[in-house]
């Protein structure tokens, strides 16, 4: 007994600094607005989002208050964290039929909401869900393929729902249509503990297609500005050198000239 006590507290301290050590501040969680036929998929969604709450991470996610989406809102809501929800302004009739927690973003479209909820997290998770969860997962999965962003993609992958995709996915690396790094994109994990833990840990190694900078600028919305600050060394530098060279061309012909 005093052996099984031992190796409770360790396993409580290990996830404690697990906890405390999260490189996320925010996750998005795509879900959907049905709350499926199963009970588990419901647990599992509220079970997320206890986890979010113990690791001390907000959430992003589609902005509705039914389906799984409410219930993984609710959940992290009432756990004291941040809750952001992006929504179009054409669908809050009809996902928002209840009251609404933290903060909600009306965009004018689908497109400007994924691209605002990818720039407010670190990460993704997608809970079982239809066509629009398989939508904004797979468009996730390929920005990260073509360089937008290096967060990490997870499945939460409750009682296998997600097998045949994952099948599906392993027959399109096998017929040689997406590359074995990229493969690696992708996470799953049966349970929320489990699957945030793989997300912690995830680096990527697979070939990007272009600069995530120019990328970023391009699909994610950053300004002007933002590619600025981040490369204005690199290009002043460059500048100078170039100011330096035409200077002293006109000085040493000015020079000789005289």
């Amino acid at each position: 007994m005093p052996q099984q006590k031992q190796l409770s507290d360790l396993r409580e301290m290990e996830i404690e600094s697990e906890m405390k050590q999260s490189r996320f501040g925010r996750i998005c969680v795509f879900c959907g607005s049905s709350q499926g036929k199963k009970s588990s998929y419901q647990d599992a969604a509220i079970e997320l989002g206890k986890e979010l709450v113990s690791r001390n991470i907000d959430l992003v996610y589609g902005g509705g208050s039914i389906g799984l989406m409410g219930l993984v809102s609710q959940a992290v809501h009432d756990g004291g964290r941040h809750v952001i929800g992006v929504i179009p302004k054409t669908l809050m009739p009809r996902e928002l039929t209840g009251e609404t927690v933290g903060e909600v973003k009306a965009v004018a479209g689908m497109h400007q909401r994924k691209a605002e909820m990818a720039k407010h997290s670190d990460a993704f998770i997608a809970l079982p869900g239809g066509y629009g969860t398989l939508e904004e997962l797979l468009e996730v999965i390929t920005w990260a393929q073509l360089g937008i962003h290096d967060k990490p993609v997870g499945l939460l992958n409750v009682d296998g729902y997600y097998n045949s995709l994952l099948s599906f996915i392993d027959k399109a690396v096998e017929e040689g249509f997406i590359s074995p790094s990229a493969r690696h994109i992708i996470i799953s994990a049966p349970t929320a503990r489990e699957l945030v833990k793989k997300l912690e840990d995830y680096v990527p190694c697979h070939e990007r297609v272009a600069s995530k900078l120019n990328w970023e600028m391009e699909q994610l919305g950053y300004t002007q500005e933002y590619d600025i600050s981040r490369e204005t060394k690199y290009v002043s530098g460059h500048m100078l050198c170039f100011y330096f060279l035409v200077f002293y061309h006109i000085y040493w012909v000015t020079e000789k000239e005289a």
